[in-house]
């Protein structure tokens, strides 16, 4: 490699100069060596003005110094080392500049010598490395992102921005491209459908939308989002009208009233002769899914109970029928038959309608006396009906009379016989339930009394009809007499205990109980405030619907569903689904608020009802406390910190 000047270059008048000094060197060239009277001539004094004197095997000789080429003497020419190109003599992304002597190179722009000076000779290892021009942040203006490319960069836009004014890549020396926040401005409208709560329209930002009231979505994403063009994405949303088409059949049920198909049309059915719908009026809501609501309720057909019947002046019967909301005219059919001797086989005596809507209906028949008969009454067709059978005797022989029933299961009445006189009473007792197919119960024993008002107290179930058979021994035949004993409370609910805290709330498994103390009519789902937990009273008959409260503190029924509505033995509940049991609304528990949920289990017959409740779950208050929603804070501030270090790590 070369080095830097040394000197300049003389003139042409230094001609004459060079021409004495070959004269000299001719004189000194004959002189010949060992010739006596000869002296060594000055060879450094002959060498040329770029070179060196150098002692070399015992004589002295000219060399042209570095970055020269020549004889030493006569000749010693600059060197151009640029003439191999910057590439070979300084290395990539350089120019190279030749000096009298020597050169030196500089880099390109864009690039930086690594000693850091101007210019440098490769000597030393110096060579050209690429400016990172991105190291000055805001380089880029507002919004541009840098990106260094070897001996320049280029700008974009960074995500959320677009260029304005201007393709990218931009150059910010010489273009007049800039980066603006993307807007997409307001989103488009839907046919049918708007956008729900507030929207974002910068990059990434999403509008919600709904259909209207009384139409339903069909198809497409209910989001549009802003995209990196600047507008949002077409709506894919398609609202059509809510149409429900016709309501329901229900089976033994007549469709009456409005026929509209539009949602919140309510279509209204009665139900057909014969059958009855006991828990309330039957009705199917056009919903905003465009299907009718499910119907809770159905028609089913009415059985008439006919029960404690009785004889009254010695031919007549009187008796009561069950339910009492039968508010129609029955037909009774009494078919009478009488009780011979010694005769195998009874003899048909007659058959007597009677029609009546009387809720005790009574008839007299022409009987003869000190016979036994054997009365069947039953209801007509259309009507189903258990039907009632009664045997007893005209009078002739009796010595019992005014026999009467006190305290539901004790019987008293009257001897005919001497006071004194030891008598033998024989019962046989037969008891059975309407409710309880498989339920019998049958008792036969004698007792003995002297008393001329005689009295017992019978060992008998709640809740069911007996036929009570009583023969005094002196009698030809029994008196017979028909008594029902009241209910009593049905068993406790069986419950799963929940203690809840927060939402959601579970689903709720509501389990059948036997019909032990008597007919199991209906369940309860009650919500009181918690703080009313340990003064409720269960037999309490003042609890509204949640829309009849009268003050929020106040419990109210979110549901009631009928015993015969419960599938398999048990049914699983909601809490808060927003939908009607019976005339009830299951409405949702409010946040922050504590409640307790019972199950009340209703026995009705009779007039008669009794009630049993259990807790079911107790919800305890969900809200956040001070600390928790610092907490919160704290972690959400913490979340968006870590997910932006990582952004701009992968920038």
């Amino acid at each position: 490699m070369g080095r830097g000047p040394r000197g300049t270059r003389r003139s042409p008048g230094c001609g004459l100069q060079r021409l004495l000094r070959l004269v000299l060197l001719l004189s000194l060239a004959r002189g010949v060596s060992g010739e006596p009277g000869t002296e060594d001539v000055d060879v450094c004094a002959t060498c040329h003005e770029h070179a060196t004197c150098q002692q070399k095997e015992g004589k002295r000789i000219c060399i042209c110094n570095y970055g020269f080429w020549g004889n030493g003497r006569t000749r010693c020419v600059d060197k151009d080392e640029c003439q191999f190109g910057a590439t070979v003599i300084c290395g990539n992304h350089t120019s190279c500049h030749n000096t009298p002597g020597g050169f030196y190179c500089i880099c390109h722009e864009g690039y930086r010598a690594t000693n850091n000076n101007e210019t440098f000779i490769p000597n030393d290892g110096t060579f050209c490395a690429d400016i990172d021009e991105c190291e000055d942040s805001g380089l880029c203006r507002h919004g541009g992102r840098c990106v260094n490319t070897p001996g320049s960069f280029a700008c974009y836009c960074m995500e959320g921005y677009v260029a304005k004014n201007g393709p990218e890549p931009f150059h910010p020396r010489t273009d007049a491209t800039s980066c603006t926040e993307i807007d997409c401005g307001i989103p488009p409208e839907v046919p049918e459908g708007y956008v729900v709560g507030s929207y974002s329209s910068t990059l990434g930002g999403q509008a919600h939308y709904s259909c209207k009231e009384g139409f339903l979505s069909v198809s497409g994403d209910r989001i549009s989002r802003c995209t990196a063009l600047g507008v949002w994405e077409p709506p894919k949303l398609h609202c059509q009208e809510i149409s429900c088409g016709s309501p329901p059949e229900i089976q033994n049920a007549i469709l009456v009233g409005n026929h509209s198909s539009r949602q919140g049309s309510v279509a209204h059915y009665d139900c057909q002769e014969g059958f009855e719908s006991p828990g309330g009026k039957i009705t199917s809501v056009c919903t905003e899914k465009g299907a009718w609501s499910e119907i809770t309720y159905a028609c089913t057909e009415i059985m008439i109970e006919i029960h404690d019947v009785l004889v009254f002046n010695d031919t007549c019967v009187r008796w009561q029928i069950s339910p009492e909301r039968v508010n129609a005219r029955i037909v009774y059919l009494i078919r009478v038959e009488r009780q011979q001797p010694d005769a195998a086989e009874s003899v048909y005596e007659e058959t007597v309608n009677v029609t009546t809507d009387s809720r005790t209906p009574e008839v007299c028949l022409h009987l003869q006396q000190g016979t036994n008969y054997t009365i069947s009454i039953s209801a007509a067709p259309p009507r189903r009906s258990v039907p009632a059978i009664l045997g007893f005797q005209t009078p002739a022989k009796q010595t019992i009379a005014n026999i009467s029933v006190y305290n539901d299961t004790c019987l008293r009445w009257s001897s005919l016989k001497t006071a004194d006189v030891l008598e033998m009473y024989l019962f046989h007792i037969w008891g059975q339930r309407w409710y309880q197919k498989a339920f019998v119960q049958e008792m036969v024993f004698n007792t003995t009394s002297s008393s001329q008002d005689p009295e017992i107290c019978l060992d008998l179930h709640q809740g069911t009809s007996y036929n009570v058979s009583l023969q005094a021994l002196s009698s030809a035949l029994p008196v017979v007499i028909y008594l029902t004993t009241q209910i009593t409370e049905p068993p406790l609910p069986e419950v799963d205990f929940f203690t809840v805290r927060g939402r959601p709330l579970p689903r709720f498994t509501l389990r059948k109980v036997k019909e032990i103390n008597g007919p199991i009519s209906s369940y309860q789902v009650l919500v009181l405030p918690l703080s009313l937990q340990s003064t409720f009273s269960c037999d309490s008959e003042g609890m509204t619907s949640f829309f009849g409260n009268t003050s929020p503190a106040d419990g109210y029924v979110a549901a009631e569903i009928l015993a015969s509505d419960v599938p398999d033995d048990t049914l699983e509940i909601s809490i808060g689904d927003r939908l009607y049991y019976g005339e009830y609304y299951n409405a949702p528990l409010k946040t922050g608020n504590e409640y307790c949920i019972l199950l009340r289990i209703t026995s009705e017959w009779n007039k008669v009802r009794r009630y049993s409740c259990a807790v079911w779950a107790e919800v305890k208050d969900s809200s956040l406390t001070a600390q928790q929603m610092v907490g919160v804070g704290l972690g959400s501030v913490a979340f968006v910190t870590i997910l932006a270090f990582f952004s701009f790590s992968a920038v």
